[in-house]
């Protein structure tokens, strides 16, 4: 690791907290212009999840800083190519499986070097089927698992078959795409018929590809600690270390932090001043991927319970905070049941955050076409009845 200069900027945390939200697009008038395109674009990588309550995360994610952008419109806008045939977007691991724009294809090739270099799974690949599928795809065009042959043996969801193996396999090592999902499948293509020859031939070296990322993990950040900038793409720490110097950061000091931070230098630049949003977000948005950044920043705890067994659960299934002001002041665990929003579980951080909660609730009923918002708890008995009259007004 390089010789690093001492930091000469200091920040305070509510200058943090700023500079971050306006690097996930939550501070200023959102451009609108840009689109779900220029969303995807801006933060780098937008997680995708099976979970559907509201909507699945990556339609979240665009509602949550453009508004009520229409669902066909987010999906057409990540999957469909423009007009020279080239795709917009693949899909590929980031922080999680995420959807990634295009032009960052090059910059993965660390990633696929390392699963080429190793074994992956305990799942066994028949002798030919790796070959099988490549040939396959090549003679027939975009398929689906299920269009290969089928995705898995039993209906276990880990019982994969040869077949669903050899293409993740591929899709790993790059020699596969996934530039679409259909109906929540992925649709596979060879690599070399869907990246644009500019940008599949474009190696580059480890070191250029970790350079890159670890830049736009600070610019989608604004600022951030080592740790924050190693999760946002899941690299390693010394990954991080080893080119954190040339990456264009610059070393600052926040209050609070007691760790060395790192910071986008244009957003150091430019006063973080505008309207917030105020909007429910998912538990997988990138503006609260990392718990101890989210805590550190906006003194709240997150933590998806979905996977956690009912009785251990503390704030719902799919729990998701509402951001207002520039604060995460509450959370809601969401549910529909026909015209209705259900707000299965609501919690909030005191009654200021009542009218904040309560239009983030209306907006998404109105986002996924529902004409009604009912509670049924309150975490707080005595903010029920002025959380009631708030959606009543809200509604009205």
């Amino acid at each position: 690791m390089a010789t690093l200069p001492p930091p000469t900027t200091e920040l305070s945390a509510d200058e943090a907290r700023r500079i971050a939200l306006r690097a996930q697009g939550f501070l200023g008038a959102p451009n609108r212009g840009a689109g779900v395109r220029g969303v995807l674009r801006h933060l780098g990588a937008v997680q995708l999840d099976t979970i559907s309550v509201l909507a699945r995360s990556h339609e979240l994610i665009p509602y949550a800083r453009l508004g009520a952008v229409g669902r066909k419109t987010v999906d057409r806008a990540y999957w469909t190519p423009g007009s020279d045939g080239a795709p917009h977007a693949f899909e590929y691991w980031s922080h999680a499986a995420c959807i990634l724009p295009v032009e960052e294809w090059p910059h993965f090739a660390f990633r696929r070097r390392a699963y080429r270099a190793r074994p992956h799974w305990n799942h066994d690949l028949p002798d030919g089927t790796y070959d099988q599928v490549i040939k396959q795809l090549r003679t027939e065009g975009p398929l689906t698992a299920t269009d290969l042959g089928g995705a898995k043996k039993t209906s276990e969801w880990w019982d994969w078959s040869g077949t669903k193996v050899a293409v993740e396999r591929a899709l790993m090592y790059g020699e596969v795409v996934c530039t679409e999902r259909r109906g929540w499948k992925r649709v596979y293509d060879l690599a070399e018929r869907a990246i644009p020859d500019t940008l599949l031939h474009d190696e580059l070296d480890d070191t250029e590809c970790l350079r890159r990322l670890v830049r736009l993990a600070g610019q989608s950040l604004g600022v951030g600690t080592r740790a924050d900038i190693a999760d946002y793409h899941r690299l390693k720490g010394e990954q991080v270390d080893a080119v954190i110097a040339e990456s264009g950061l610059v070393p600052v000091t926040v209050e609070g932090w007691g760790k060395l931070a790192w910071a986008d230098p244009v957003a150091l630049e430019t006063t973080p001043r505008g309207r917030h949003r105020t909007t429910l977000l998912s538990p997988f948005d990138s503006l609260i991927w990392e718990r101890a950044r989210t805590e550190r920043i906006f003194g709240f705890t997150h933590r998806l319970e979905a996977y956690t067994p009912k009785p251990k659960r503390v704030y719902g299934y799919f729990a998701m905070p509402v951001l207002a002001g520039g604060r995460l002041v509450g959370r809601v665990d969401p549910a529909r049941e026909g015209r209705t929003l259900v707000a299965k579980q609501v919690t909030l951080d005191g009654p200021k955050a009542v009218p904040a909660v309560a239009q983030a609730l209306v907006e998404a009923a109105s986002w996924v076409d529902c004409t009604d918002v009912r509670v049924e708890r309150v975490d707080a008995p005595e903010l029920r009845a002025p959380l009631a009259r708030e959606l009543s007004h809200v509604l009205a």
